[in-house]
């Protein structure tokens, strides 16, 4: 299959105006967004953990089912230009989708950037081989893996 043309530095452009493979090519691939997340009721503070959603390949740090997850993972979001605004809160700061909706420009590890796709593993950025797979951990127990800061 060939891959999408994709406009020179389309991610400068405000996020409605991108293409679906222009929106798609904007994950950074570092899996945080696929960490669960603990959100305190009363303060909406959100904590990340170390668990894992059952469907994130730790190596890859990418969805192992991405096209068909909400089938195997329905409270999973689909985050899209118009969904954006509403769940920005709870997606790490790194997030090229929550940096671009806040008007702040990629970081420069960005694989868009570097033209590779390992440089957001290589930074530093991503989960690659610190998770646990959600099915090892009763959701009860995922307070003693809350990620201090920020991961």
């Amino acid at each position: 299959m060939k891959s999408p043309r994709l406009r020179p530095r389309f991610w400068d452009l405000p996020l409605t105006a991108l293409t679906p493979p222009e929106w798609e090519a904007l994950c950074d691939g570092c899996g945080k967004c696929c960490l669960n997340k603990l959100e305190d009721e009363d303060t909406g503070e959100v904590a990340f953990t170390r668990v894992a959603c059952r469907l994130l390949d730790g190596e890859s740090c990418r969805c192992a089912q991405y096209p068909i997850r909400k089938q195997f993972v329905p409270e999973c979001v689909v985050l899209t230009p118009k969904t954006i605004a509403k769940v920005a809160y709870w997606l790490p700061s790194t997030c090229a989708y929550k940096l671009l909706h806040e008007g702040a420009p990629l970081p420069d590890w960005h694989p868009l950037l570097t033209g590779d796709p390992e440089s957001v593993h290589a930074a530093g950025q991503s989960v690659r081989g610190w998770t646990v797979p959600e099915f090892e951990v009763p959701e009860d127990e995922w307070e003693d893996y809350i990620i201090e800061g920020e991961p």
